[in-house]
């Protein structure tokens, strides 16, 4: 049985911190399904991590459809959140109600995520109002990169905190059954997280969030090209993979892989 809207709803209600992790393939979702993490989202920060790109903004929906669907394939219990792309959603209501349809109908995907606040509000009402779960997301939302000038704290002035907390209760209003807040100051991810009903999950946000969230490359450094300042690297994959990759080069050449 997977992780339902619920179940994170009452995880707030009860103070039980709320874990989430993204994935991007089928074997890396099935050890963190079977590590009982109860929220697997399917980032656009596979557009980084996975793709080569130098940002989230040219990953496209098939792109997406595609390791979702992987994703789905590995998990049995987590519920899986497809995170839709650049201007999936941001031109009509008909544009975003079609594209979250297809992560449920045609990946498998038990939810959708998208980023804004007050300015996508009424397309997340519609999308729940057609029975499709939205997670929201708001402060450093990595597509409106270019507008921000680079990936920089969000909300430290008075009135940039006050228009977070706004763009927050215009989610909650509109549905949303969790809200991630990514680099804004903690004070103001506590005082939102205290203000609305529904789950917040931090990232780079500090401790009293209801919940954390990290890309899964970044706790494992397999990512080398950057490490973000809120990730902590619990092992360092990449020196790993080095030196078993070198050492089966060294063994063919010298002959002594396979061995008899």
């Amino acid at each position: 049985m997977r992780t339902t809207i619920n179940q994170i709803k009452e995880m707030k209600a009860r103070a039980e911190k709320i874990v989430m992790l993204t994935a991007y393939d089928y074997s890396t979702a099935r050890i963190v399904d079977e590590a009982e993490i109860p929220l697997i989202l399917v980032g656009d920060s596979l557009g980084m991590v996975v793709l080569g790109y130098e940002s989230t903004i040219p990953v496209t929906m098939d792109e997406m459809l595609h390791h979702t669907k992987a994703v789905v394939r590995g998990t049995k219990q987590a519920m899986v959140i497809g995170d839709m792309p650049f201007m999936t959603y941001h031109v009509s209501v008909e544009d975003a109600l079609r594209n979250a349809a297809r992560f449920i109908q045609e990946a498998g995907a038990q939810a959708v995520k998208l980023e804004g606040g007050v300015t996508v509000a009424e397309k997340v009402r519609r999308i729940v109002d057609c029975g499709i779960p939205v997670m929201g997301h708001i402060g450093l939302t990595p597509q409106s990169i270019h507008q921000f000038g680079g990936f920089k704290m969000q909300g430290k002035t008075p009135e940039a905190a006050a228009n977070l907390l706004e763009d927050a209760k215009a989610l909650e209003q509109a549905g949303v059954f969790a809200i991630v807040l990514e680099t804004i100051p903690a004070n103001l991810a506590r005082l939102i997280t205290d203000k609305v009903s529904v789950p917040t999950i931090g990232i780079g946000a500090g401790l009293e969030c209801d919940g954390q969230v990290q890309v899964i490359n970044d706790i494992l450094g397999s990512f080398a090209d950057f490490v973000p300042k809120h990730a902590k690297q619990y092992v360092k994959l990449t020196d790993i993979i080095s030196k078993a990759v070198t050492q089966y080069r060294d063994e063919v050449k010298s002959g002594s892989f396979p061995a008899e």
